[in-house]
């Protein structure tokens, strides 16, 4: 399995970025997946998730502004990030978790992608 992101970036406060998350080797439609985020020397936040029914959930910080999408048919997750804020900054992560009915769960992460936003 692998989970490849992209569309980090450095963006003036305000502006806006969309990550992707290219998904391989696995059966995309029934994992759950989530856009994580952490600063250096802090544990890595949940900032959105969507289900494998397309049902999606937002921290409150991002909640408004942040939009988490998926297409199985390529495999892809996005995040369309609006309206950032310095704050914002930090490393992205793609994670997909699958909890089947019997048995340990299976629980997969990307490789990062960084967003920088200046004021």
């Amino acid at each position: 399995v692998q989970l490849v992101e992209s569309g980090g970036g450095l963006v003036q406060a305000g502006g806006s970025l969309t990550l992707s998350c290219v998904a391989s080797e696995m059966t995309f439609s029934i994992y759950d997946f989530g856009w994580y985020r952490q600063v250096s020397g802090n544990q890595r936040e949940l900032v959105a998730s969507i289900s494998s029914f397309a049902r999606p959930n937002y921290v409150s910080t991002v909640q408004g502004r942040f939009t988490i999408s998926r297409e199985n048919a390529n495999n892809t997750v996005t995040l369309q990030m609006n309206s950032l804020k310095p704050e914002d900054t930090a490393v992205y992560y793609c994670n997909a978790h699958y909890q089947p009915r019997v048995g340990p769960d299976y629980n997969y992460w990307g490789q990062g992608t960084q967003v920088t936003v200046f004021s």
